[in-house]
């Protein structure tokens, strides 16, 4: 057949396209196993082959994010980050070198084939279902919910005066509102809501920056990452978060190593202290700026900019600079806690590890859990506890989980995958047990190995 993957042939040198009208060079994947290097990177997509390595840069959320599918079978993922495939398959054609050999399977590796083709129909049943169509009405009350509890917390103030009692009412709603902002970002950072990605990017740096103080484009850099290979350590960034904390396997690897940078074993005790009061306050807002000014984000400083130019615009002429101070850290950590007990009762207490190369199913089911529904905690958590859903599908508008969730749930019983939804509270106390066992695990490999 002649091609650079001719089989039993090397990979050869990097090619460019193909020319338009010739043949596809044709692979083999233990050719393509071989470019997943820093600068060499190749991916297959519906069995093309594509050379992503000088473009990787361009890639609208990241080169990691693109870069942690090298040398695999990334379809799933393809059709799960975009909303508008025609649009970006442009963008794919001027990358494509060849194709896989007509004998080689679709997945590299011991992937179950049924289970990836049973999942691309339900996949393509929701759909038909039109379940990826957003609902404006819901999302415009989600906005203007959060609008209405920034201006009671400001009129609370006004009207009773900057005691403590108000103050106190004030933050609290403030943290709520901050919560939902979150949630509401979210959506937008996922276009799960307008079908143009422009207008969902637009709306996500007003929310993230002008309500939040945040950049759209750092968050996404990190969330898109947590999505493509969850719970995988320096691939999810949401679990690489040691010599602080240790979860899942790097307990074993740093206890044979006599690793002790802090008292592991006693973990689930100073989570407490650094963990939910500290996230979004210290760790986020550091991160973020340097992000800003490295990126030169310059647009997303703006807007977070004017955050803050509102918030103290806002409350100086009641507290003064220094009280505005404290009121803003008040919002920010307990927020904080909201942030870190919502967005983790899903995934710390499940598998964290390396990377393992299954399929996107497996590997988002082995990675989150779901939490009992109601009412208050779809709301609540942003409906973050159909974590499950949400991973599947994460362009998917949140409103329609409920509605997807019975299809999940019987390609889950078929392949034998766990489908595990817990207690609102059961689900919060598993976090600090995930912890204390990680801990002491990591004291044992320490003392005997």
């Amino acid at each position: 057949m002649g091609g650079i993957g001719e089989p039993g042939g090397g990979p050869g040198p990097r090619e460019g396209p193909a020319p338009l009208g010739a043949p596809l060079p044709i692979f083999r994947w233990e050719q393509i196993r071989q470019h997943d290097l820093p600068g060499d990177k190749w991916l297959v997509i519906e069995r093309r082959v594509y050379d992503i390595s000088r473009w990787a840069q361009r890639h609208p959320g990241g080169s990691r994010l693109i870069g942690h599918h090298g040398a695999e079978d990334a379809t799933d993922a393809f059709h799960a980050f975009h909303q508008d495939l025609h649009f970006v398959r442009k963008f794919l054609k001027p990358l494509l070198i060849g194709e896989l050999a007509p004998e080689e399977p679709s997945q590299d590796g011991a992937q179950n084939a049924q289970l990836i083709e049973d999942f691309r129909a339900l996949r393509q049943a929701a759909e038909d279902m039109k379940l990826f169509e957003a609902d404006t009405t819901f999302f415009a009350l989600l906005l203007g919910h959060i609008l209405a509890m920034e201006l009671l917390a400001w009129l609370i103030i006004y009207l009773l005066g900057p005691g403590w009692v108000s103050s106190i009412l004030a933050a609290l709603i403030l943290a709520i509102s901050q919560a939902q902002c979150w949630c509401l970002q979210h959506d937008l950072g996922h276009a799960s809501i307008f079908t143009k990605s422009r207008w969902n990017h637009v709306a996500q740096q007003f929310v993230m920056g002008q309500l939040k103080g945040f950049s759209a484009h750092w968050w996404n850099f990190r969330h898109f990452q947590h999505h493509a290979k969850p719970n995988i350590f320096h691939k999810d960034p949401d679990v690489t978060v040691a010599p602080v904390f240790l979860l899942g396997e790097s307990s074993v690897e740093y206890g044979k190593k006599k690793r002790r940078y802090l008292p592991y074993n006693h973990q689930h005790l100073y989570f407490f202290l650094i963990g939910p009061p500290l996230l979004t306050l210290v760790n986020f807002e550091v991160e973020n700026l340097a992000y800003m000014l490295v990126c030169m984000q310059w647009t997303d400083l703006l807007w977070a900019a004017s955050f803050y130019f509102r918030f103290f615009l806002s409350y100086s002429p009641f507290y003064g600079a220094t009280g505005t101070l404290f009121l803003f850290v008040a919002v920010r950590v307990l927020e904080s806690h909201w942030f870190v007990w919502i967005t983790q009762m899903n995934h710390i207490p499940k598998e964290i590890g390396h990377e393992k190369h299954r399929d996107w199913a497996s590997s988002q089911l082995a990675a989150t859990c779901n939490v009992e529904p109601s009412l208050f905690i779809d709301w609540f958590s942003g409906h973050l506890n159909f974590q499950i859903e949400h991973h599947l599908f994460p362009t998917m508008p949140r409103h329609n989980y409920r509605r997807v969730a019975p299809l999940v749930k019987a390609f889950c019983a078929k392949h034998g995958l766990h489908y595990e939804v817990k207690p609102f509270l059961t689900a919060l106390v598993d976090i600090i047990g995930s912890l204390k066992k990680s801990g002491d695990i990591w004291l044992d490999a320490y003392l005997h190995q």
